[in-house]
């Protein structure tokens, strides 16, 4: 099952995003890193993206990711972002090429996410602490500045992506997993066991709401 910005109507949004808010430990509403593409096939500039998900509306003005260098643990890169996570709740930061621009699809920012292969980790933070973290690779001889344990390394032309954007365990390798193809602006959802509580709401609403179309952000 697949959510992205072309298929899902509003309130069907909005009862992931209820959901969210109502399932408490292990469950969360707040911006997480969904996937990481960062390494293309050949050069990356202008290929490479991060993407977030979280609450739409949500202002990321102040928030920074940050690239730990896992060979002595500095931060090697630091990028500001701005803007508001739209209303499908994702977010695409896209790497831009020589000229600013961008090749990733459905960008909502350009900025210079070309990180490193790794070993190394991504931070997500603001001025209150970190927000989220992804390390990948073998961190035996490293410095980790992920959650938990280290996401597996994937080959050039792969990316990272989170199983399940409305679960963060705190745990990199339980958490993302490798795609085969990276698919900026799209979040495939895995199935997340719910309180009865939410059972009740959705199956409630599950008439009422029904699966839009709706047309294609233009990209940045």
């Amino acid at each position: 099952m697949y959510m992205n910005r072309t298929l899902f109507s509003h309130p069907l949004r909005d009862v992931f995003m209820l959901a969210a808010l109502l399932t408490g430990t292990g469950c969360h509403a707040a911006t997480v890193i969904s996937e990481v593409f960062y390494d293309a096939i050949g050069a990356d500039a202008g290929l490479v993206f991060v993407e977030l998900f979280g609450a739409p509306g949500t202002m990321l003005d102040g928030m920074i990711l940050e690239g730990v260098n896992g060979s002595g643990g500095e931060v090697y890169r630091s990028v500001a972002l701005s803007g508001e996570i739209p209303a499908d709740g994702i977010f695409v930061i896209a790497d831009g090429g020589s000229d600013g621009t961008s090749l990733v699809e459905n960008a909502d920012l350009v900025a210079a996410v070309d990180f490193q292969n790794g070993p190394d980790s991504i931070v997500l933070r603001n001025a209150a602490g970190v927000l989220d973290a992804l390390g990948y690779g073998d961190f035996s001889s490293a410095v980790f500045a992920g959650e938990g344990r280290a996401a597996a390394a994937v080959s050039a032309g792969r990316s990272l992506a989170r199983l399940d954007p409305l679960l963060d365990s705190d745990d990199n390798l339980a958490d993302f997993s490798a795609l085969d193809i990276p698919t900026p602006g799209v979040i495939a959802v895995a199935t997340v066991p719910l309180p009865p509580a939410v059972v009740l709401f959705m199956s409630g609403f599950a008439g009422l709401l029904g699966i839009g179309r709706r047309r294609r952000r233009d990209c940045c």
